[in-house]
């Protein structure tokens, strides 16, 4: 059983909402960028749907941004 259904919280500064999903430590970045800042305390970040929602909509972005940069 993960952390996730044990009942983690959200690692977002002032969510105490039950996480949904765990991300890596190196997209932290993106966080950043969209203003959320994330106490971490482990190897994973943990994310509710809300935050998860906006990670993966500006993740996305910057992966097909980065894919167009390398296509020339």
């Amino acid at each position: 059983m993960g952390k996730v259904k044990k009942g983690q919280p959200c690692s977002v500064n002032g969510c105490g909402k039950p996480a949904s999903r765990s991300i890596s430590p190196s997209h932290e970045g993106v966080l950043l960028r969209l203003g959320l800042r994330v106490s971490r305390a482990g190897r994973r970040i943990y994310l509710c749907d809300e935050h998860y929602k906006m990670f993966k909509k500006a993740h996305k972005k910057e992966e097909r941004l980065e894919k167009w940069r390398m296509m020339g």
